[in-house]
This record gives C-alpha cells, structure tokens and sequence, in this order.
C-alpha cells in the first residue's frame, strides 16, 4: 500500500518516540525533509502525496542511523539556531536551545555598545553565537575565534551561508592561552566553552560523548580550567566596562562567578534559562 509523505512523517516520529527521543517531531520532519531533498515549506505543501518505495527505504536508513545514536545534526549536515541555518559536522558541537540565551545576553551587550561593537565569540565552534549577535545587530563587527581546523572551515562556511562576510571573521585562537595582538579592544566577548568534568564525559549519552568533538565537551577535571583559563587572560582585550559572558553548565554558576571576582570582573550576575538553570554569567571589566 502506498505511503503519503504525512504517514511517512509520523511513521517516523512515533519510531523515534517509541525510542525514547524527546525532539521526536522535530527530528522526523527533519529526516523526512533531508531524504526527500525538500524544504520544510515544500514539505507541509506536498503531505498529501505518495512517496515512492525509494524514498521510504532511505527515510529507514536515516533512521536506523539515528536509533544508533547519530544526531540528526551531523546526519543531515545543517541545524538552526536562533533562526539562522547553520552547516555542522562532527567537528563542532551541535547548537543547543539552552545556548540561544548566551547569544540573546550578547546581542543586548552589543546593542548597548553602539554602531562600532566590536564581540568576539572564543571557542566558537559553528560560529553560532557570534553570528547570532551579527544578524541581530547589523553595526557590529564580529570575531569568530576558534583552535579547532574544522571548526573554523564550519565557521567560514556559515559566514558565508548567512551572507554576514563584510562584519565577520575568523581567527586561530587558542582559549587555554594569552591572545596574541590581533585580539584587542572589544566590546563584548561570548564564550561557550568545553565544561564537562573530564570523569563525566563517559556518562554522557551516546548522541554526545560518541559523536560530538572531544575537545568542545572535556573542560578539565572540575570541568572549569577554560573559565579560569579566559577570565585571567583575556580581560587585556575587552575596553573598560566590556562585557564577558560564559555559558555555564549545570551547578557551576556560583564557580564561575567566584573565577570573575578572582579575576576582578565587576557587576557579576546570572542569568536563568527557561528550564531554571543558571545558564549565563557575565562579569564587567574594570577601569
């Protein structure tokens, strides 16, 4: 009998519901929509029809792959992230929701900057954050810094892909160490930097510690050398009453912000995300 692509969509979901995957909706029209080479307009506009046996057997490959713990991400190559479609491979960390208010935080510091903000996005990944703050605060210059080889070719590519050339760039940067002189003056920097303790990775899903990159998940043995590491040495390149501002994982908020005081940061708060976590901490640096 023949399958519409409405029933291929949900013959999916509840596969992947019946697996335990909370996102299952979002993923099964994403895999549906990759396998059919369609976008998700064409898609919503083209439910009613028959998809060919085709089709169905390369839906049921794509899935199988992800009943396997492949993220959908790295399966069908691209994620969005705070409205904006961004190019991933497995040599960055896939965009989170929880992340979008790290970017929000870093759009309002820009915005309050003015026309000449200059942000760096440190440990950028897919350059995710610092094209956020780009699309959203068309004045601003953006610095994508990353050490990673495929993290910054992912980087360049999304640059690219959202158009944003004339006020992003890329450069080699190494978190753990001093900047070197290309890196002054900024207004705000944003950093999402690897905070799993190195004991813990181990115990992370399948999707996570068997695809994502080491080295963008492993931040040391209490999971906070790189906040140490960028609060001491990277507050020579913000101006006087920058702002930094990490992402923090779950339970480090009041770590990360004794690291800022240490390292004397000012006006040090947190920012809650929509789960309740303290997800955001930014410090201010002084004069």
């Amino acid at each position: 009998m023949a399958t519409t692509y409405n029933n291929l969509f949900l013959d999916t979901r509840a596969r992947l519901r019946k697996a335990g995957i909370e996102s299952a909706q979002l993923e099964a029209r994403e895999l549906v929509c990759y396998a059919a080479e369609k976008s998700r307009e064409q898609f919503y506009r083209d439910m009613s029809l028959y998809a060919t046996s085709d089709l169905e057997q390369r839906v049921d490959e794509l899935v199988r792959r992800r009943l396997g713990g492949e993220p959908v991400a790295y399966i069908i190559g691209e994620w969005e992230f705070y409205g904006l479609p961004l190019d991933i491979s497995r040599d960055v960390l896939i965009p989170r929701a929880d992340t979008e208010l790290l970017a929000e935080h870093g759009i309002a510091r820009a915005k309050e900057a003015g026309e000449t903000a200059r942000v760096l996005d440190l440990c950028a990944g897919s350059g995710c954050i610092g094209l956020a703050i780009a699309a959203n605060v068309p004045e601003c210059h953006v610095v994508l810094g990353e050490l990673s080889e495929g993290a910054l070719r992912i980087c360049k590519q999304n640059i690219r892909r959202n158009s944003l050339n004339a006020r992003v760039t890329c450069l080699c940067a190494d978190a753990m160490e001093p900047p070197n002189s290309s890196m002054w003056d900024f207004d705000v920097i944003v950093c999402n930097p690897p905070y799993i303790p190195t004991k813990d990775i181990q115990r992370l899903d399948i999707s996570v510690k068997d695809y994502e990159p080491r080295m963008a998940l492993d931040g040391g043995a209490d999971g906070l050398d790189f906040y140490r590491a960028v609060a001491a040495n990277w507050k020579s390149t913000l101006r006087a009453g920058g702002s930094l501002l990490f992402e923090v994982g779950l339970g480090q908020s009041g770590d990360v912000e004794d690291i800022l005081r240490q390292s004397g940061y000012e006006t040090i708060r947190s920012a809650q995300d929509t789960q309740g976590i303290w997800r955001v901490v930014e410090g201010i640096a002084s004069g």
